[in-house]
């Protein structure tokens, strides 16, 4: 077994994130740490006790202070939405898997469609559509603090895992070159106790991995003070062809910089894109 889990290994670089990634799934399926949707394989877990991880992250300096937020769309965050929007702060959302555009901005200010009996459905992606603005890539917008999804997080190093998708990459790096962050905009992530791992291995992280600066637990408040270096932007070498074909948004920035610049862009490798969360059939 473990001749073949080292030759698979060598075969995929990125088959030990896998591993990480199954054991934790396997876990809070287990030991029923994870509430709906489920099965929680293939998602950023929606973890027992969001709630209080995310009242945790709203005590939180950096959230306090800042006027515009970028959440993720899933599940166990969704609190965290609703938080930024309640405290009158600027929500910066991504549709889910930049399907069919790019981010959605809700500001409590500029919105009267948004108030205390609408902000619950708009921290849905379906009410973000609904009550948000959608913007491009020419948007001017600073971003103050990103709260990130994980399914495993090193609290001593600050390295991340994600679904394995890799949306969440495409997004910071995006972001970087609005230049709407830069190294200096805290990275949060929420998550159970349980997805809490020491053996990422920060060597075997790829250019284009996001670390976090802070974790927090329903249990706990961590400050990773993280030395790995943040992603600066796309880095289209690693970018493969089936996910660029999956994403518009990236395909309309390629253009626009080959334009700009009069070089084509590289491409990276081909890759089999990796399988989606699955929902269990209704009775």
């Amino acid at each position: 077994m473990a001749e073949a889990s080292a030759r698979e290994t060598a075969e995929d670089p990125k088959a030990w994130k896998w591993i990480i990634r199954k054991r934790v799934w396997d876990l809070m399926e287990a030991r029923n740490f994870a509430q709906n949707p489920r099965p929680v394989h293939h998602r950023i877990p929606n973890f027992v006790g969001a709630s209080t991880a995310a009242q945790k992250l709203g005590e939180l300096e950096e959230f306090q202070r800042a006027s515009c937020v970028k959440v993720n769309p899933d599940s166990p965050q969704k609190q965290v939405r609703f938080l930024t929007l309640s405290d009158g702060k600027k929500l910066l959302t991504p549709q889910p898997r930049l399907r069919t555009g790019f981010f959605s901005v809700l500001d409590p200010h500029s919105n009267t469609g948004l108030n205390p009996s609408t902000m619950l459905e708009a921290c849905t992606s379906v009410g973000a559509a609904k009550y948000g603005r959608p913007i491009g890539l020419d948007e001017k917008i600073k971003v103050d603090l990103i709260v990130i999804g994980s399914v495993a997080v090193d609290p001593t190093t600050g390295a991340r895992l994600g679904k394995g998708e890799g949306f969440a990459e495409l997004e910071y790096g995006m972001l970087r070159y609005m230049g709407a962050i830069d190294d200096s905009t805290p990275v949060v992530t929420s998550v159970h106790d349980c997805q809490l791992v020491d053996d990422i291995p920060i060597d075997k992280l790829l250019i284009h991995d996001v670390p976090v600066d802070i974790i927090c637990t329903p249990t706990r408040v961590i400050f990773t003070n993280t030395r790995i270096p943040k992603p600066q932007g796309i880095y289209w070498d690693k970018l493969s062809p089936e996910k660029l074909g999956q994403v518009r948004i990236l395909r309309e920035l390629k253009r626009r910089i080959e334009k700009e610049t009069g070089h084509k862009l590289p491409t990276g490798p081909s890759e089999k894109l990796p399988p989606t969360a699955q929902r269990k059939k209704r009775r």
